[in-house]
């Protein structure tokens, strides 16, 4: 159950630098404000089971409610109620704008993970 799986530690760095890319080179468009959203529960989901193994359907889950709850705390100021206004860091973890169509990035994200996850186990490939 414990240790490290480098194969979704690799996958892990990938997104991450992707993330970082899209941050740095992109202001706007579906790449910035959408397709970050996914790969960000992506990275999220790699990270996690590069260390443990919980169920991937439960894993994708909590990632997709963590996700979820962040973009809630988005709508209620959640980086000012914490009083890190201001704070480059906080604000681009956190987040500042609340966005509906972010959840449904979320669960795309997921669900992709999900899907990749039950086509790499061989008694579910399609």
């Amino acid at each position: 159950m414990f240790g490290i799986n480098y194969k979704y530690l690799a996958a892990a760095v990938v997104l991450f630098i992707a993330m970082v890319i899209i941050a740095l080179f992109f202001q706007g468009g579906f790449l910035r404000n959408h397709f970050g959203d996914i790969l960000v529960v992506m990275f999220i989901v790699c990270t996690i089971r590069s260390i443990i193994r919980p169920r991937m359907k439960w894993l994708c889950l909590a990632v997709f409610i963590f996700a979820t709850l962040v973009e809630i705390g988005q709508y209620f100021d959640l980086v000012g109620l914490l009083g890190l206004t201001g704070n480059a860091l906080a604000e681009t973890i956190i987040g500042t704008t609340f966005d509906p169509w972010d959840i449904l990035m979320y669960a795309i994200g997921c669900l992709i993970m999900y899907v990749i996850e039950r086509c790499r186990d061989r008694r579910y490939q399609i």
